[in-house]
């Protein structure tokens, strides 16, 4: 309502959009040809300097420039350019200069151009200028005419004034001028009737000239509808002659075809020298893709040919009520439109679709038909209304779910309600994942009690098996590829096969889960391993709360014969960090967890060192050179292990800490209070070069017991001994303890890649 207003009224700022938009319907439609009977003899710097250096040099040969030596030029050359135009077939000849005052160059010039004014009287149009001053007692505004002498009968002259608009662009014709500044100055124009029929514009005397001329094929129309000029172009659009040319007797004779060029030819004489100062801001100027002002005489050529070719633009609807009418159908159009749609996405189509299409509809009209149509401040509304109606939408929206998710979580027979069957849809989108999934049966046997962890592609469960004796708990992960291509299918396959290969063999180990079933329902494939009752190390490192060096070294002395026993079985876990490792409540011990990443170790590599271009995959911060660049080996996982420790003593997540730009290792010491011993055991364990680490968990291991003088082989009891780590088990996951999810690095290998999420915990 307001916008239909505010059209209604014509304020300021609905005028300036709507002539902004003009100017741009000008620049999308880039530059048309001109008509070529329209032709501009320009006073530019060429004719300003050429024809004084011709002269100077040779007086005889070049006598014909002599007027042309100083500026202003001598009157005579006007007369003789005049004279040789009509005489090549020149319908007319336009002066885009004022002649105000006597020439400076005695009587006898003006007398000469007297004489051809008045041999032409009628067919020369000339110059007059609406000129302002500023004085004590206010403006003072009066129309300067070219001196009387050179008045002649019949006479055709006119203003060349153009009106400026509020984008401080030249739209109109300059006929409009004399209301503009009587809307402006109404004291000084009472009598604005009077004005009009006093002197024409510039473009009215030269159409009418034109119209006056003999032969009717030559006539042409001078009235029109519109106000608006059609510009054909930027500046240079109509094409331009440099006027000493047709002074020049050289060029006159060749390329000018010895006026031949001018037969049945309107031309208008004006200025396009820079040092002149003649240009003004149009729809072509001033902007990204047409950043050069338009001299004035090319407006006047484009005012001229708009009258000629009855291109005139104008108002489609002039009443500026029926304008703001029109905004209000439009935006109530579109509410309805808006209101058949219940989908989020089409609504937000609809609203732009609609905006576009009128859009595209207003540059149609103004384009081809010379008309124009209300067209920002109606796009405007109807983006407005329609983020309106969304805004209000969602707000809607948002309250029912606030309102239905509760009972949706408390109660879920309220499904089954007949007062919500027509919701069904929107009450499963607001039930928690934890209720759609809970209570489903997985091969016939293994019942879904709650889920664990929902990453990219794969899901982890507590599931009851039904089949066994009081119906025990265990952990499900199933995997749905997120891509039906057959490859990524293969690869996907291969690798939960490998986990499960590689759980049959180390979940022998007491701190490994056991897998207990392995089996693939269509795309989907689920893994059923032994439920470790515990936490995750994440929730004990706590961000910015580093461990002791006590604590630190019972990681270690916990964590590396599980793994050495991992390496004894030719298997790289390519995935150790806190989160994949859990405190096991019932005796304190790590257990390592999720072999989802494993990568078993073949003969060759045993024997050679080198290992097969693979698929990329590893947690970032943790996940060392070689392993993101598709290589991993056993010193690979004490990479982690180390930069894990990293973690614990210093409080920083691993992609927190900066690396040295000649060197690439980790620089963590400063972050730590650590014994230089631990130090550099840590700083051997995270070495960039893979070679100068410790080459297996056991070689770390045994690097370890010197250390400290113990033996960790048989480590059982550090979880009871006060002096280490004291195990918290939060009630809830904070989202500061999530690590990075393990991830597939884009990498060029000669098996299939996937690169997708694997977990559930934060993305990086």
């Amino acid at each position: 309502m307001a916008a239909a207003v505010a059209t209604a009224t014509n304020g300021t700022l609905v005028q300036m959009m709507e002539y902004q938009t003009q100017a741009l319907f000008f620049e999308i439609r880039g530059a048309v040809v001109p008509p070529e009977d329209i032709v501009i003899l320009t006073i530019d710097e060429q004719s300003l300097s050429i024809p004084q250096q011709y002269y100077q040099t040779n007086p005889q040969q070049y006598a014909a420039l002599k007027p042309l030596q100083a500026w202003p030029w001598q009157r005579l050359a006007y007369a003789q350019a005049i004279d040789r135009l009509m005489i090549a077939g020149a319908r007319a000849v336009a002066l885009d200069i004022v002649f105000a005052s006597p020439s400076s160059y005695g009587s006898t010039d003006d007398c000469e151009f007297a004489r051809v004014l008045q041999r032409y009287a009628g067919k020369v149009t000339l110059a007059a200028e609406y000129e302002q001053s500023q004085l004590r007692q206010g403006n003072i505004i009066q129309l300067t005419k070219p001196v009387r002498f050179l008045w002649t009968k019949p006479m055709s002259v006119g203003f060349v004034n153009f009106p400026l608009e509020l984008d401080g662009k030249i739209h109109r014709f300059s006929s409009e001028f004399p209301l503009s500044l009587a809307t402006k100055y109404q004291q000084q124009f009472d009598n604005y009737a009077a004005m009009g029929v006093e002197m024409p514009s510039f473009e009215q005397a030269v159409a009418s000239s034109i119209r006056n001329c003999r032969g009717a094929q030559l006539c042409a129309p001078t009235s029109s509808k519109g106000d608006r000029i059609y510009f054909y172009g930027p500046a240079g659009t109509f094409e331009y002659i440099p006027f000493w040319h047709v002074l020049d007797t050289e060029n006159w004779n060749t390329y000018l075809q010895q006026g031949r060029y001018f037969q049945n030819k309107i031309v208008i004489v004006g200025a396009t020298a820079a040092s002149l100062q003649d240009f003004h801001k149009t729809p072509f100027s001033y902007s990204w893709l047409y950043p050069k002002p338009m001299p004035g005489v090319e407006i006047q050529a484009n005012a001229i040919a708009t009258r000629l070719q009855q291109k005139a633009i104008a108002l489609a609807i002039p009443n500026p009520f029926f304008q703001g009418l029109l905004v209000l159908l439009l935006a109530a159009g579109t509410t309805i439109v808006l209101a058949k749609t219940q989908c989020f996405s089409s609504q937000l189509g609809w609203t732009i679709g609609i905006a576009i299409a009128w859009g595209g509809i207003s540059y149609a009209v103004f384009t081809y038909q010379y008309s124009i149509l209300p067209t920002a401040v109606p796009m405007l509304t109807i983006v407005l209304c329609g983020g309106s109606y969304l805004t209000i939408a969602t707000m809607s929206d948002r309250r029912q779910t606030i309102q239905l998710k509760p009972a949706a979580t408390e109660n879920t027979t309220v499904l089954e309600s007949p007062e919500v069957d027509n919701q069904q849809d929107e009450i499963q989108k607001l039930l928690p994942h934890e209720l759609v999934t809970a209570g489903k049966i997985l091969s016939g046997r293994y019942q879904v009690t709650k889920v664990l962890a929902s990453g990219g592609f794969s899901e982890t469960y507590i599931a009851e098996d039904l089949q066994r004796p009081g119906k025990p708990l265990c952990v499900v992960k199933r995997m749905k590829p997120s891509s039906n291509h057959p490859q990524h299918l293969q690869m996907a396959s291969r690798l939960f096969q490998l986990e499960a290969e590689t759980l049959e063999i180390v979940g022998k180990h007491d701190r490994i889960p056991q897998l207990l079933a392995y089996f693939a329902e269509g795309e989907e494939f689920f893994l059923v391993q032994e439920l470790i009752n515990g936490h995750p190390l994440s929730w004990e490192l706590k961000p910015g709360k580093p461990v002791s060096e006590i604590a630190a070294i019972a990681i270690l002395q916990d964590l590396l014969p599980i793994l050495a026993f991992v390496h004894r079985c030719k298997t790289i876990h390519r995935d150790i960090k806190p989160s994949n490792i859990m405190r096991r409540h019932s005796d304190g011990k790590l257990v390592i967890i999720d072999f989802g990443a494993v990568k078993q170790v073949s003969n060759q590599m045993l024997t050679t060192g080198q290992t097969n271009l693979t698929v990329s995959i590893g947690t970032l911060g943790y996940a060392p050179a070689e392993q993101t660049a598709g290589r991993a080996f056993y010193s690979s996982d004490i990479y982690a292990v180390g930069m894990l420790l990293i973690k614990a003593l210093t409080g920083f997540a691993p992609h927190e800490l900066q690396l040295d730009p000649q060197t690439g290792e980790v620089l963590w010491l400063d972050k730590a209070e650590v014994s230089q011993e631990l130090a550099t055991f840590i700083g051997k364990m995270v070495r960039y070069d893979y070679t100068q680490r410790y080459q297996s968990a056991s070689e770390a291991l045994v690097a370890l017991q010197n250390l400290t003088g113990t033996d960790s082989t048989n480590n059982d009891n550090f979880g009871d001994r006060d002096d280490l780590l004291a195990v918290a088990i939060p009630a809830e996951v904070d989202s500061e303890d999530l690590e990075a999810s393990t991830v597939f690095w884009r990498e060029s290998t000669n098996t299939v890649e996937i690169v997708e999420e694997v977990d559930s915990e934060e993305k990086v």
